[in-house]
């Protein structure tokens, strides 16, 4: 019934799911560009309407009675921000621990631009030993999906260049507000 909820939502909202077939028991999605509160929404309406297990990272603050108990319903997992640092050896723990495990999350981390993407769905991804899935809202067609596989090459810009490529016509609902595809070179301390 809620399957079918989440179909007619995007039917009546215009959207078009796209994919949702993955040929991997495991795998980290990543969903981009991520440019508004409704990026979230769109996506669990998607992963309900496809039927997708996918289980993803939430902010702590956002676990409270009754939304906590919604959330976890649906894949989410409480992240105290205070300990993110942690956020990627949990994932990597998660992938080892179950036989069919997937889990996403947004890789430029917040709704704003940023310098570039961060890094820890390729470190969850090479920790983990799992291929990454491409997952994109364009608000422009009004698609939501699931697009192509591919395995790390452990080459960053290798990989990186292969997802400009996939989401070069992709249009957040903040246009402006995309973060370049790339990972910012790291401060050296002194």
């Amino acid at each position: 019934m809620l399957q079918n909820l989440a179909k007619l939502i995007l039917r009546i909202c215009g959207w078009t799911a796209v994919g949702g077939d993955l040929d991997v028991p495991k795998a980290v999605i990543i969903a981009a560009p991520h440019t508004s509160n409704w990026d979230g929404f769109w996506a669990l309406v998607y992963k309900v309407a496809v039927g997708l297990d996918v289980h993803f990272f939430a902010k702590h603050s956002l676990f409270w009675f009754p939304l906590g108990t919604i959330l976890r319903a649906l894949g989410g997992i409480d992240l105290d921000r205070r300990h993110s640092g942690s956020a990627v050896s949990q994932a990597i723990e998660m992938f080892r621990t179950e036989e069919s495990f997937y889990f996403g999350l947004a890789p430029e981390g917040t709704r704003k631009e940023t310098p570039g993407w961060k890094t820890g769905f390729y470190r969850i991804a090479q920790g983990a030993n799992v291929p990454v899935y491409l997952g994109f809202l364009d608000f422009r067609t009004k698609r939501v999906g699931i697009g192509p596989r591919f395995d790390l090459t452990g080459a960053p810009e290798v990989d990186l260049e292969f997802c400009r490529k996939f989401y070069a016509d992709k249009e957040g609902r903040r246009p402006r507000q995309t973060s370049p595809i790339t990972f910012p070179k790291r401060r050296r301390s002194r």
